[in-house]
């Protein structure tokens, strides 16, 4: 993590600790009693017991029910260190993956501020703690509720938002995304808790405390079990449906193969470019998933359209004449027509379609124009030639790494997106140590016959 991530994460665990400092010590002046415990021990118990949501980055618990429970009947000062508690039990169980200090200090910090935000929503509200009304009273549900949803909102907003700045700091990508991706979900969890809590509270009173808690565990119990038994089955018709795609992904790759084992001239040529477009595409900027599958399953199936291409060009041993050069040609819509009959829950056929057109306007088969071309064509093109100049051919032998950057250089604004080359360069820098920049001047150098050289057979 750069000094700015740092000075973020240590301005969390500071201003934590203050919080924490703050309710120890309302703690010790007024100490709730050992109903709190109770709640505390039961809060880190079921925080233990996790359920993973299907196809979701994220674990829920019934921890949240005790923990707002601990808030609304004992007051926010009780409900920090009882998080903070639970905190602590997750760190312990983190501690095998090599938790740092920096780490291990802002998974305790993050929560315990967050919920001394949120919990003083209800304090403010003038809503009092429940153990400390006189007996026989409790909380009226009518002036409970928006206290509660403020407090859930705040809890849930900074808790969250607060990991997913760092993790978006530490990898350099948008925070929301990270929140969005891996958080969203939760707020059903902390949602759920506050409306029990919310039952158990009203129903509270000091009198009967014992019997309210013996009634409250069973029924989260019965709760916890059921949704883990739902959850089971929704993971084995997710494994299922897993497995269904391995198999269709495999005869994917199968055909692809075939067609590459036709093409004796490019022999290997499709898995060399899906690896480099996988890796371009994020190099670029592309997060979105249902594009990057797009992208790799191009990569594998752009060349599809080869199999209705004669061997004898294909595999001619010299350059192609105008005549079959326009039977190549063909290639590129023939492929996307087979792939589109396959019905990819992602843009698979425009990118195979369009993958020869050129940033200028002069490829095909469409003639299409700067940013016009799918951007995952734009990053298929640039790994395609890439690979082609570097794999030998019966009528010239590959040329070096340096020499294909030169050429893809001389290209840049006119055949290939111009960012999209420059992403390939910094890449190929970072990976095989190359230069990182070969300057115009070289360009000139080269002058136009690499411009006007024979079309790149790919």
């Amino acid at each position: 993590m750069d000094l700015q991530g740092r000075l973020y994460v240590w301005s969390v665990i500071l201003v934590g600790a203050l919080a924490v400092t703050h309710a120890g010590l309302e703690i010790v002046r007024n100490f709730p009693g050992m109903e709190w415990l109770v709640v505390a021990g039961l809060t880190l118990v079921s925080g233990t017991a996790t359920i993973r949501l299907p196809n979701v980055q994220a674990e829920i618990s019934i921890s949240e029910t005790f923990l707002f429970s601990a808030v609304l009947i004992f007051g926010p000062s009780a409900g920090v260190i009882t998080v903070l508690l639970d905190a602590a039990i997750i760190n312990l169980k983190m501690a095998s993956r090599g938790l740092g200090i920096e780490r291990g200090l802002f998974n305790l910090a993050a929560p315990s501020l967050a919920l001394w935000l949120g919990a003083h929503c209800i304090q403010l509200a003038g809503i009092p703690p429940a153990a400390t009304l006189p007996k026989g009273e409790s909380l009226a549900l009518p002036h409970l509720i928006g206290p509660l949803v403020l407090f859930t909102l705040v809890y849930f907003a900074f808790n969250s938002g607060l990991v997913a700045v760092a993790i978006g700091l530490a990898k350099r990508i948008s925070p929301y995304r990270v929140w969005q991706e891996h958080f969203a979900w939760l707020s059903l969890n902390y949602f759920g808790g506050a409306s029990i809590s919310s039952l158990l509270v009203v129903v509270y009173s000091k009198d009967q405390a014992w019997t309210f808690i013996a009634v409250v565990v069973p029924l989260l119990l019965i709760l916890y079990m059921t949704f883990r038994a739902s959850m089971a089955r929704v993971a084995d018709a997710n494994q299922h449906i897993a497995e269904l795609n391995q198999l269709y992904l495999a005869t994917v790759h199968t055909l692809a193969a075939a067609i590459d084992a036709k093409d004796q001239v490019t022999h290997g040529h499709i898995n060399r470019v899906q690896h480099y477009a996988k890796q371009l595409a994020v190099a670029v900027g592309v997060r979105n998933d249902v594009q990057l599958k797009a992208i790799q399953a191009a990569a594998v199936l752009h060349d599809t359209g080869k199999i209705a291409i004669p061997e004898s060009i294909l595999n001619k041993p010299g350059p192609l004449t105008t005549a079959e050069f326009a039977v190549m040609k063909q290639h590129a819509n023939i492929g996307a027509d087979i792939v589109s009959s396959v019905n990819f829950p992602y843009p698979v056929e425009p990118i195979v379609r369009f993958h020869h057109e050129n940033w200028d306007g002069t490829g095909y088969p469409s003639g299409l124009v700067g940013t016009s071309i799918p951007i995952g064509a734009r990053i298929l093109a640039v790994v395609d030639c890439f690979d082609a100049l570097t794999s030998d051919r019966p009528y010239r032998p590959k040329l070096t790494d340096e020499e294909a950057l030169k050429i893809l250089l001389a290209r840049r604004g006119s055949m290939y997106d111009p960012l999209v080359v420059d992403a390939f360069f910094r890449l190929h820098a970072e990976q095989l140590g190359a230069p990182a920049a070969i300057t115009l001047p070289h360009v000139r150098d080269l002058g136009l016959k690499l411009l006007s050289a024979e079309p790149t057979v790919n």
